[in-house]
């Protein structure tokens, strides 16, 4: 899986994995992190997830990073925000109040760049990314955000049966990429109503990391 795949589903407008409302388990164990009001949280591969929306209405600053210039620029108007834009090294900075979404690889970002963080919510991030690409993408974020403490929602199903993405996630593969940075807590599991894709039972499992 290279770029162009993501580039041509926003052309296409074929984006399922986009939720019409923010995520109801974000909404619930969002708490878990224990933020301060206006704590920066970074949102990996975002896309024009609602939840950035309800992540700005709690009173927080979000950040993030996406490949589709497109998806930056329809989230925006449907913040109804009229962005500034700037080149930025290998990236397009698009800034509204109290947000900054960076368009490009995230395997492009730095520490730098990104600035600072206090919390990471991946929703759908590491599921978007095929197993070779996994390790190296949580080693890169580790990296760009400081170890910041994470909300991450991920699937596990059986692979055979369904290929992703959405990619299945195990509870052994986080702690090979996270075990030695984060204590790793489930905080909830749940059945896929109606399974993943309508084809394949799937839980969907909530995990808080902290440092």
């Amino acid at each position: 899986m290279d770029t162009s795949f993501w580039h041509q589903r926003w052309r296409t407008n074929e984006i399922p994995f986009h939720e019409r409302a923010a995520n109801p388990l974000l909404l619930k164990h969002f708490s878990a992190l224990a933020l301060a009001k206006g704590s920066r949280v970074f949102v990996p591969l975002c896309g024009k997830s609602l939840d950035i929306g309800w992540l700005l209405s709690c009173g927080h600053d979000v950040a993030g990073v996406e490949l589709s210039e497109i998806a930056v620029q329809q989230l925006l108007a449907e913040l109804g925000m009229e962005p500034r834009i700037a080149e930025l090294g290998n990236a397009r900075h698009y800034r509204g109040k109290k947000i900054d979404i960076f368009v490009g690889d995230i395997f492009h970002a730095s520490r730098e760049i990104l600035g600072p963080v206090d919390a990471v919510y991946d929703r759908a991030a590491l599921v978007a990314l095929p197993e070779e690409m996994r390790q190296r993408y949580a080693a890169h974020l580790k990296e760009i955000t400081a170890n910041a403490p994470q909300l991450l929602i991920c699937y596990e199903y059986d692979q055979a049966v369904l290929a992703g993405p959405p990619f299945s996630v195990s509870s052994e593969e986080l702690n090979r990429h996270y075990g030695e940075s984060y204590r790793l807590m489930l905080l909830e599991s749940v059945d896929v109503a109606g399974g993943l894709k309508g084809k394949c039972p799937a839980k969907e499992n909530v995990w808080l990391l902290n440092r």
